[in-house]
């Protein structure tokens, strides 16, 4: 339908709803309604057009009154039974059994939302009416437990055990407050904010949570929880009137406006009358320096998301100044020597956006310093004008995204719905504004070469006294502090109960977990409604594979329509690459790009490419064959994105950037790697069960082996030791990165990946043809690679304050042959068996599971209060196999919710990328067939086979644990080796 007939036929009377406004938005190829429900005063925003992924969501404005987290313990509990649905976790039960694209809730600063998307129409419905009960109608008000498990509780085992407090979110909450990063953010906020709500934190403060009453959670909800205070969102190729209809009749026309008197606006911060400085402490260990180890920011807060160029403005500004490589303000501040990461962040999803000027490894006694370098740079900019090039490329930079609209894998109208909340939410007749930005892109163009930037800088930062300089000090034993000031807490409450009240609370906790063990009943779960098998195909998705020769290279062509974009992928065999020189490939894709080129400078070099194409970067990635497991192949790609008239252009400047990069600039060599360093503690620290799960399986598995040595721990300790021993390792450095392109790069390694049209096909040829004749040959040896498993279990300390658990093995060891079926164990693990027993039980915030085609396997815990506990449910997975016993209803779930899993929507590049890999690896269309059939025809007979096979595994016991040093060193039986996550000498 185009775009004028499908507005025509929009354009007319909704009867309960008032059309507020209805707009082409001609950069989404849409049109765009608001509504406002008459009776409820629901607002409702419509994007309509053809995209088959589907999305709803319903946001609710919740500004925090306290630090006890009420409204991220609502947007938890929400989800956890409802009228229509009196199940224990509907939301688990849509995760096993639905064909979701999306389905999750996050509770911002200051709203929370509950967006779902879904390409099937009736399981578009079904989830849509489950969330819309779930927001209004939910089980928690009959069932106090919910709060308990979701929020905290007190658990008391027996009268004379120790008594602790428990919960998903308040150890959701204490693996954030473990992040240096996130209290960075939170004070920030407490800081710049502190007569406005923005002050508290929504999330939940681990110390404030247990001051949360069931009754004023209730509360919460019964007052905010209303459609008067709701934001409606629907998108793509739906039924408008229908879709409309279902939301008046089902719900919206049960409430009244005036039955409420609703008080959510966010208080507007003033700005200060002079600039603040504060500084606050985070925690570290004691294996861990207090020097060159605080946070320096610079924050300011700018004007309002409302306003559509100041909030484009700041995302190209923030290019310009911090985000580039060689950008003036990154660069003064580390030629200053004032810290070794630099990096800004533009918090846009709150009122009064807040953009901060971070450099990490610092020192409190560089703050003022640190001030001089931020404003005097600024100040030099507004006289003598930002580079024009740089403002180009910046402005191209944030174009292409914009026109090219490649989100991963998040549907592309929900990440639209979470920026049109940034000016809805605050002027309920500007949702569109963000979404339908290209008006504003050429504003922006048209001002940027008269003053634009400079005078928004003089303007907005220099000028502005709304700004904090916070420095976040590190703090031996904090943590320590934190464990024994909840510990004394907990021990003066138990000490003023008497025996029956300590009886109380050991019934109460035994109470909520039969509670828990009680599953819901089937009559109650069959009220979910579910998808059938027979709405399912047996075709797995198509490959896009034709396998062409150019140049004399083969190019694997990807043909499909792309709107313009050729996606090239250069991929090299690291065949010859020997095997000590393996963890500097990480190093070369964090440099290649990054550093001088003999034509450009490293600056120069960026500009140019994101003013004249969509990117262009490299990385490793790992193929193994599945036909020939022993078969592993490790490749360098180089990939660029770029219209197909400037094909020339991406591979001249990978020809550049792979041939004539400079590694001997040892100045620029450096702060690369203590950039990399940095980022990777940080990392490894908030995402410590990718470490765990990665260096768990590097000990039995050959791929995860050469993964954890270039990208995972394995590589932070060489990246640790190269930045610790710099000047006398910079050589050395250097000669063997010249030596990896020496290795990697020449015709015989080349294979081309190449996703576009048969139009993109013939401007690639010739010029990729000229391009392969040139490239360098060699005839050298492949290397022989040598590995050797080694069983070490390793607990990796740090001053988090909840754990990541994993535990790994392979079944094919014990002869056991991979099937799809193991697809639907995954989903049973991780959303029944791990999801009960390590989440609900536990406490934990999340828990995974996963096996490959090679027969690696791994179970892994996120943000968990617990250890050994975590480690027996590992155990006991296979005798849960074993007594598997479900209805035929509930294995067709599984089915379904596998089945979604694997269908995701692909954008283009996806599809490229997925075909590539299966014609690398060796998998053909019968195979994914064939595993596809399995899945669909699994049943529980064939799932309770897999015991064997997990036991297999989980009997080799590849254990790897991150997280709190108590736990670790209290539990260290458990392990063969104890060490500090945060390496400190080379």
């Amino acid at each position: 339908m185009n775009l004028e007939t499908r507005y025509n036929e929009l354009n007319k009377d909704y009867g309960a709803y008032e059309l507020v406004n209805i707009e082409k938005l001609n950069d989404l190829n849409s049109v765009g309604l608001l509504l406002k429900h008459k009776k409820s005063g629901a607002r409702v925003a419509i994007i309509s057009n053809d995209d088959d992924n589907k999305v709803f969501s319903i946001g609710f404005k919740t500004p925090p009154d306290n630090d006890t987290g009420m409204q991220h313990i609502i947007e938890h509990s929400t989800l956890c039974g409802s009228r229509k649905y009196p199940v224990k976790d509907p939301f688990v039960e849509l995760c096993k059994g639905s064909l979701n694209t999306f389905l999750n809730a996050m509770t911002y600063p200051d709203k929370t939302v509950y967006p779902v998307a879904s390409c099937n129409m009736a399981d578009f419905k079904n989830i849509m009416d489950v969330y819309m009960d779930a927001v209004f109608y939910p089980a928690m008000y009959e069932h106090e437990e919910i709060f308990k498990q979701e929020g905290w509780h007190y658990e008391l085992e027996d009268v004379d055990g120790e008594l602790a407090y428990n919960g998903v979110v308040f150890n959701e909450m204490k693996g954030v407050y473990s992040s240096a990063d996130d209290v960075l953010s939170r004070y920030t906020f407490v800081s710049l904010f502190p007569d406005s709500e923005y002050k508290n934190e929504s999330g939940g403060d681990p110390e404030a949570i247990p001051q949360l009453k069931y009754e004023d959670f209730i509360k919460y909800h019964k007052e905010y929880y209303h459609p008067v205070n709701s934001y409606i969102y629907l998108y793509g190729d739906i039924d408008v009137d229908e879709r409309l209809e279902y939301l008046n009749n089902e719900y919206l026309s049960a409430f009244d406006k005036n039955d409420v008197n609703i008080d959510a606006e966010v208080t507007f911060q003033k700005a200060f009358d002079a600039p603040k400085y504060e500084t606050r402490e985070y925690a570290i260990t004691d294996d861990e320096p207090e020097e060159d180890n605080t946070y320096l920011s610079y924050n300011v807060v700018i004007g309002t998301s409302t306003d559509p160029v100041s909030y484009l403005a700041l995302q190209i500004l923030d290019y310009a100044l911090i985000m580039a490589p060689g950008a003036p303000l990154k660069q003064a501040l580390i030629d200053a020597g004032i810290g070794t990461d630099v990096y800004s962040v533009l918090e846009t999803s709150v009122y009064q956006p807040v953009y901060s000027i971070i450099t990490k490894n610092a020192n409190e006694s560089d703050r003022d310093r640190f001030v001089s370098v931020v404003e005097d740079t600024l100040s030099d900019i507004v006289k003598n004008g930002l580079s024009n090039r740089m403002v180009k490329a910046g402005i191209n930079y944030y174009e292409f995204k914009y026109r090219e609209a490649d989100f991963g894998p998040y549907p592309k109208g929900l990440m639209y719905y979470l920026t049109m909340m940034d000016s809805w939410l605050y002027d309920e007749n500007k949702p569109f504004v963000h979404v339908e930005a290209g008006e504003t892109f050429e504003i922006i163009k048209k001002n940027s070469e008269n003053g634009f930037f400079e005078k928004f800088i003089e303007d907005n930062i220099i000028g502005n006294n709304h700004e904090v300089v916070l420095s976040l000090v590190p703090k031996h034993g904090l943590a320590e502090e934190k464990e024994a000031k909840e510990a004394e807490q907990l021990a003066k409450y138990k000490a003023t109960l008497s025996k029956e009240e300590l009886e109380e609370l050991v019934k109460q906790t035994k109470a909520l977990k039969e509670y828990q063990d009680t599953p819901s009943s089937q009559k109650d779960l069959e009220k979910i409604p579910q998808l059938e098998l027979k709405d399912i195909t047996r075709e797995p998705a198509k490959l896009y594979i034709a396998p062409k020769k150019t140049g004399g290279v083969d190019v694997i062509h990807h043909n499909m329509f792309t709107n313009g974009i050729a996606y090239i992928m250069m991929c090299y065999d690291c065949k010859n690459v020997p095997d000590e020189l393996l963890p500097y490939i990480g190093l070369l894709s964090s440099v290649l790009g990054l550093m001088d080129t003999e034509k450009y400078t490293y600056t120069e070099l960026t500009n140019e490419i994101n003013i004249n194409c969509g990117g262009i970067s490299t990385d490793a990635a790992i193929y193994t064959d599945n036909k020939d497991f022993d078969k592993c192949t490790i490749m360098y790609e180089v990939k660029g994105k770029v219209l197909y008239d400037n094909i020339q252009f991406v591979l001249d400047m990978m020809n550049e950037i792979i041939y004539k990069t400079k590694f001997s600039d040892y100045k620029r060599l450096k702060e690369i790697i203590a950039k990399l360093k940095s980022r990777m503690e940080s990392t490894m620290t908030s995402a410590g069960h990718s470490t765990a799960m990665l260096a768990g399986m590097a000990q039995f598995s050959r791929n995860a082996y050469y993964s954890n040595e270039m990208r995972g721990y394995g590589f932070y300790e060489l990246i640790q030791k190269l930045d610790s021993q710099f000047d006398e390792l910079k050589e050395d450095i250097a000669d063997k990165l010249s030596k990896l392109v020496d290795y990697i790069f020449h015709k015989e390694n080349i294979i081309v990946s190449f996703t576009a049209d048969d139009k993109g096909y013939d401007a690639f040829a010739p010029a990729f043809g000229k391009y392969a004749e040139e490239l360098k040959k060699s005839d050298m040896p492949a290397c022989e690679r040598k590995y050797t498993p080694a069983n070490v279990k390793t607990g990796y300390t740090s001053a988090s304050q909840v754990q990541y658990v994993a535990r790994c093995g392979n079944f094919r060891d014990g002869g056991y042959e991979y099937t799809g079926a193991l697809r639907v164990l995954k989903v049973i693990f991780s959303y029944d068996y791990l999801w009960i027993n390590v989440r609900v039980k536990g406490g934990a915030y999340g828990c995974m599971s996963g096996s490959y085609r090679n027969g690696d396997m791994y179970m892994v815990s996120y943000r968990d209060p617990n250890l050994r506990k975590t480690n027996d449910i590992y155990e006991n997975a296979a005798d849960y196999l074993e007594h598997f016993d479900v209805s035929d209803r509930d294995m067709v779930k599984f089915i379904i919710g596998t089945i979604g899993d694997m269908d995701t929507p692909m954008n283009p590049a996806a599809k490229g990328t997925r075909s590539f890999g299966a014609y690398i690896c060796n998998t053909d269309y019968e195979s994914l067939k064939k595993e596809r059939g399995q899945v669909l025809d699994c049943n529980v007979e064939r799932i309770r086979e897999l015991a064997p096979l997990v036991r297999c595994a989980m009997d080799e016991n590849y254990f790897c644990v991150v997280g709190s040093s108590k736990e670790i060193n209290k539990e260290s039986e458990l392990f063969d080796k104890i060490q500090p996550l945060i390496k400190v000498q080379g």
